[in-house]
């Protein structure tokens, strides 16, 4: 085991994707985090699934209203 692999935990996160202008949220997501950095690590079935859920258009549990503003100094 190398010294990334030590710090990494089983979890359930939030994925967050922009694909074609759109933002898609994906709860509960299962993914080893790093303890120490926060990065993120899905196995390829993880993945597979996602983008099935994102890609195929299917019905999500709900839909959310987000502001967006500009960063302008």
């Amino acid at each position: 085991m190398n010294e990334r692999e030590e710090h990494l935990v089983e979890r359930r996160v939030t994925y967050t994707l922009e694909h074609e202008g759109k933002f898609y949220i994906v709860e509960n997501v299962p993914a080893r985090v790093n303890e120490e950095t926060g990065e993120q690590f899905f196995s390829p079935t993880t993945v597979e699934h996602l983008q099935r859920l994102i890609l195929g258009q299917g019905k999500p549990r709900r839909v959310l209203e987000t502001p967006v503003y500009e960063y302008a100094e």
